[in-house]
């Protein structure tokens, strides 16, 4: 699954949490939401320095917290989706660590609990 493919069956698949996804739609999937979420966080930000300490803290846009919310859903959807792949309860997602281990893992070849492979 190359770019372009990840990110339209990322917005085709909103919220679906059944079924399976390759390890490419996964990853391509989230390098196009970094590489935005960075652009509106360069471009929207501003800092504004507290008084009392000096420390100058970000003041980030609504835009950007749009961006996050509105792509809570999908990024949910595709990580369980991405469990499913691995034969593993879309649970797994929830682990610290140990869901970036299995993120990075190769699918399950064949069919599984969670359906036909997508290879």
């Amino acid at each position: 699954m190359n770019f372009g493919q990840a990110i339209t069956s990322m917005y085709k698949k909103y919220a679906t949490f059944t079924g399976r996804a390759r390890r490419s739609e996964y990853w391509w999937a989230l390098l196009y939401y970094a590489i935005v979420a960075e652009v509106i966080n360069f471009a929207t930000t501003t800092y504004s320095v507290d008084p009392v300490t000096g420390i100058s803290m970000p003041v980030y846009s609504p835009i950007y917290y749009i961006w996050i919310l509105g792509h809570f859903l999908p990024f949910l959807g595709l990580g369980i989706r991405r469990m499913h792949d691995l034969g593993k309860s879309g649970a797994y997602i929830l682990i610290p660590i140990y869901n970036i281990v299995l993120l990075a893992t190769d699918s399950v070849p064949g069919q599984n609990a969670y359906g036909a492979p997508v290879k």
